[in-house]
């Protein structure tokens, strides 16, 4: 089964806040890392650590989730970053053990 993710990239805690969407969430997170867009959002702001994301099974409601979030206050974006992960750690840093730790918290 293929799944969809929502992610939330961040260049520091509390700063600039990048959402995203994927279905091959350790790929585009080293995209965004090695910059392979230079004139893209991340980049230009340096958006390089994976702090948020979510799991889905198909695209349609990743999508739905994506856009309602794009839409959120700024503080309901911190909210639901610092829920999951209150540190702002880089999650993408020991992706496989990290990436189990948050999943299985959800």
């Amino acid at each position: 089964m293929q799944f969809w993710y929502i992610y939330i990239m961040t260049n520091k805690p509390n700063g600039t806040i990048y959402i995203g969407i994927t279905n091959e969430i350790q790929e585009r997170i080293k995209e965004h890392k090695l910059k392979i867009r230079p004139k893209s959002f991340t980049a230009k702001y340096n958006c390089d650590k994976l702090v948020y994301f979510e799991e889905y099974s198909n695209d349609k409601d990743a999508l739905i989730r994506e856009r309602q979030m794009k839409k959120w206050k700024r503080e309901w974006k911190i909210k639901l970053i610092e829920d999951m992960n209150p540190s702002w750690t880089d999650i993408s840093i020991n992706w496989n053990l990290n990436y189990n730790k948050f999943r299985n918290e959800r």
